[in-house]
């Protein structure tokens, strides 16, 4: 039986809309599950006329805004784009917590168009945390070849060295480790551990952050079951990783570290996922394309391959034990765009 999956249509003014409306027409993704676009059905059926593309059905689309198209600017963030794309987040969120959707897929927002809506959250993966009440959740990109988890993610380089603690280290190594093995069907998934400096410090030479921090916490992480190793060299790991196979995942220290190996690899087809969630989330890993949005030359590569690892979690995940969910989105006070 093939798995619903809902997709955000993410920002309006973006290349989220394009993107689901091609989803909903590929073969493939319909061959794989039952795919629900949460977002505007005007918005929908306006671009499906203009892209000489095939207008949804009534069972595609839960349309959760009515949007003015006439007033909508493509490309340009906007205090109502914001607002509505919020929206679709939440409902999302709502009906894959209670079982309507196997899993969530979302297409790309923009930061400038929910601060113009009041948007409390960094992004995404916070504001869904929130509002599943998950306190421990590690952002990974990959694709078939190369999977990557981030200790930091969007921080400066000269802050990094203060973030890496190792604290944060195992709890991302516990994540990471729960997550390939409910999600991935992993019984030990193999993880391997970055260093932060070169040669990962070559013995302490060119930095102690590896004898002080990262390599305690590997060294823990190993007594409580988990199979890491490191910290290894950055400049290999990726290299035995992606051609000799011997790690399932590479844990990095800092934002380039990882993503500059893997988009080297997965540019078009590289896939975000949040781990340690209760519900399963994937997400394009590009943003809104304000400059080709609207024109009906967007490639939604990225969001097939979103699909295809939700649908492949989702049905990993089927046999494991439910999660009690907290749902902040119907009782917080903190953040409502429903109200």
């Amino acid at each position: 039986m093939k798995p619903n999956i809902v997709i955000t249509m993410g920002d309006p003014a973006g290349v989220g809309p394009e993107l689901a409306l091609k989803a909903l027409q590929d073969r493939h993704v319909r061959s794989l599950c039952n795919p629900v676009v949460i977002g505007d059905a005007g918005l929908l059926a306006f671009l499906a006329r203009k892209l000489g593309l095939k207008r949804p059905g009534d069972s595609d689309v839960a349309s959760v805004s009515v949007l003015d198209v006439k007033k909508l600017r493509a490309g340009v963030p906007q205090k109502e784009a914001g607002k509505a794309f919020v929206s679709y987040i939440e409902e999302a969120v709502f009906m894959t917590a209670i079982g309507d959707a196997a899993a969530m897929v979302t297409c790309p927002i923009s930061k400038e168009a929910a601060r113009k809506a009041g948007f409390p959250f960094p992004g995404h993966t916070e504001f869904i945390a929130h509002l599943t009440g998950t306190d421990d959740y590690v952002m990974m990109l990959g694709g078939t070849d190369l999977k990557v988890v981030l200790v930091t993610i969007h921080e400066a380089i000269r802050d990094v060295p203060g973030l890496i603690t190792r604290r944060s280290i195992l709890r991302t190594l516990r994540v990471t480790d729960r997550a390939f093995r409910t999600d991935f069907g992993m019984k030990r998934p193999r993880i391997a551990v970055c260093g932060l400096n070169p040669h990962a410090g070559e013995a302490g030479i060119f930095g102690d952050e590896e004898k002080k921090t990262i390599g305690p916490a590997v060294r823990k992480a190993m007594e409580e079951g988990i199979n890491a190793i490191g910290p290894l060299p950055p400049d290999t790991v990726f290299y035995r990783a992606v051609r000799k196979k011997e790690f399932d995942c590479v844990v990095a220290m800092y934002h380039d570290q990882g993503l500059g190996p893997l988009k080297l690899l997965h540019f078009e087809d590289g896939v975000n996922a949040t781990l340690g969630l209760p519900i399963i989330r994937t997400s394009v890993d590009h943003g809104t394309a304000y400059d080709i949005a609207w024109k009906g030359i967007a490639s939604h590569r990225s969001l097939v391959a979103a699909i295809e690892m939700a649908v492949e979690m989702a049905r990993n995940r089927q046999g494991a034990e439910k999660k009690a969910i907290s749902l902040s989105l119907v009782c917080s006070p903190a953040f409502l765009f429903r109200a």
